[in-house]
């Protein structure tokens, strides 16, 4: 595995989110146009701390799609597997931020180039150059990326790649929530590794409670070998193996925008992984994994935005003084 060319290789949407930046002079909400998408979210967090990563996927061959590649390219995301669609346009989603930080989505992807990706248009060569693949729901939506999606899962599996699965649910795009419980847990039965928010694993599994949710995925899944709920400000936890282990969130204040929170938490899971392997990891390896993903997560939601906000290892590791200096653990 460690000869392979990239650390992670992740396939999905590449799209730009506006978010609300303030009032016009005449009172008219001012939208910030920022990039974004869940798996690239996910890579740019990852080049970030220094790992080699690549993005596939598609965009319109428009003025966001160029704006898109760009960013990513500036990130150190390789974009080969990047492609444009010259009819379909890239993907917009509007983000409205509420009081809290936290988000309503509304999304222009009816059609959006990013569900237009073919098995056909897939680079098999960086599928097999990877250590792990990541992967989110929203590439199941709709055909052709399904099938795609489905594709590029088998070809990295059958190259020795660990799998990574973000159920990443957004209930407008879907047909029925019946449709998208189903592709989540396809998406469950294919992967290694699983990052979940808390509300996500009450839709799959019915429990609300994360240990109870937690054991039900793993008699269900036994494939998974490494699960982290995330639950906002109230902090996360992990099960892998016989272990589990949580730690509370950052709570420094100055929350401003939650987008792209759990990706920068997935990122730094990923990192992890990448670092330490899946096997023989005790308690106080995944404490540690969870006190550094829960402060990369804290970071980006103190800035607008996801790729453009992702911290380095530097600035997380301040911040992880600062909460002990706080006397938080």
């Amino acid at each position: 595995m460690q000869d392979k060319q990239f650390d992670v290789a992740a396939l999905g949407e590449l799209l730009m989110d506006f978010t609300q930046n303030g009032l016009s002079g005449q009172g008219n909400a001012l939208f910030e146009a920022n990039p974004g998408g869940a798996p690239c979210n996910v890579l740019a967090m990852l080049c970030r701390l220094g790992r080699r990563c690549a993005f596939l996927g598609k965009v319109g061959q428009d003025t966001f799609g160029r704006q898109l590649a760009q960013t990513a390219e500036e990130t150190g995301i390789d974009l080969r597997g990047l492609r444009y669609d010259p009819e379909i346009p890239t993907t917009l989603a509007i983000v409205h931020t509420l009081p809290d930080g936290d988000r309503d989505f509304s999304f222009y992807r009816r059609p959006g180039a990013d569900v237009n990706l073919t098995a056909e248009e897939l680079d098999e060569a960086l599928l097999r150059s990877c250590r792990v693949f990541h992967f989110g729901s929203l590439s199941l939506t709709d055909e052709p990326c399904r099938t795609a999606t489905r594709r590029a899962v088998a070809l990295a599996r059958q190259a020795g790649a660990v799998i990574s699965f973000d159920p990443n649910l957004r209930e407008p795009l879907w047909a029925s929530l019946e449709q998208a419980r189903d592709q989540i847990r396809w998406g469950l039965s294919q992967c290694e590794i699983l990052k979940i928010a808390d509300n996500e694993l009450a839709f799959v599994t019915g429990e609300r409670d994360p240990d109870a949710g937690a054991a039900l995925l793993r008699g269900q899944y036994p494939n998974l070998r490494l699960i982290s709920v995330t639950s906002g400000a109230a902090g996360s936890c992990c099960y892998c193996g016989g272990l589990r282990a949580s730690e509370p969130a950052c709570g420094l204040g100055g929350v401003v925008d939650t987008t792209g929170a759990g990706d920068t938490f997935c990122g730094c899971v990923l990192d992890y992984v990448l670092g330490h392997g899946l096997v023989g990891l005790g308690q106080a390896d995944l404490s540690e994994m969870l006190r550094f993903a829960n402060a990369a997560a804290y970071l980006v939601t103190t800035r607008k935005g996801a790729i453009r906000a992702m911290p380095d290892r530097t600035a997380v590791e301040q911040v992880l003084r600062q909460t002990r200096a706080a006397g938080r653990p």
